[in-house]
């Protein structure tokens, strides 16, 4: 079987409220820690963080790029990687609203003649925005603030934990008022056991996409 060389790259946001205990990249820290686990664990390319992130229209939580504009930076990190001889690359994200440039990586394949795997584990599995998991994942990482947790769920003052605050976003989208209803009937806690076992799912996941990838013998 070929033998593929492959990267890795972490995308999250760097400029997105996460309540008063979490800072506003922490989607950018946890997807760079997860990407670097994997990396060590594999022994391949570490290809950095992307700076530019997408939100879904009404989820009004900071500063993001458009659609577009994210695909164009994850192309030019794809021919900068191609340079290199690197063929197939791992997206990790832990951040929802980039999960949207799925439905451009097969395009963003076959005009660059590389092998994505977009990988969205962490978001899958950690919960609520800003809730119990990102917030155990931030003290296991070091970046949560366990002091100001109180504070964390005034909801008026901090509209985005659990989008809570955000009434009309909860309307619109059905796993968002699950998620407000998880962070309103079961509030939020520092658990670091799950977050350790929530960031080892993840890496793991990453794990295995790598050497999926770098196994590959049928590449474009």
């Amino acid at each position: 079987m070929l033998k593929v060389e492959v990267g890795v790259l972490a995308l999250g946001s760097h400029q997105e409220r996460h309540g008063a205990a979490l800072p506003l990249d922490t989607d950018a820290r946890i997807a760079e820690y997860i990407a670097r686990e994997a990396v060590k664990r594999t022994g391949v390319n570490f290809l950095g963080v992307l700076q530019s992130s997408y939100e879904l229209p009404c989820i009004k939580t900071g500063k993001h790029q458009s659609l577009g504009e994210l695909a164009e930076e994850l192309k030019d990190v794809i021919r900068d990687a191609k340079s290199e001889g690197i063929e197939g690359i791992v997206l990790v994200n832990a951040h929802g609203g980039n999960e949207k440039l799925e439905e451009r990586l097969t395009e963003i394949e076959n005009k660059l003649k590389v092998n994505l795997i977009f990988n969205s584990t962490i978001c899958k599995i950690e919960g609520p925005h800003s809730g119990t998991g990102e917030v155990s994942i931030g003290a296991v990482l070091g970046f949560a603030d366990k002091s100001r947790l109180k504070e964390h769920t005034s909801f008026e003052r901090y509209p985005e934990v659990g989008f809570v605050g955000f009434e009309e976003l909860r309307e619109r989208y059905p796993w968002a008022e699950k998620h407000a209803r998880e962070v309103l009937d079961r509030g939020i806690e520092v658990d670091e056991s799950l977050g350790r076992g929530l960031l080892n799912e993840a890496i793991a996941d990453v794990v295995n996409d790598t050497q999926r990838l770098s196994g590959q013998d049928d590449l474009r």
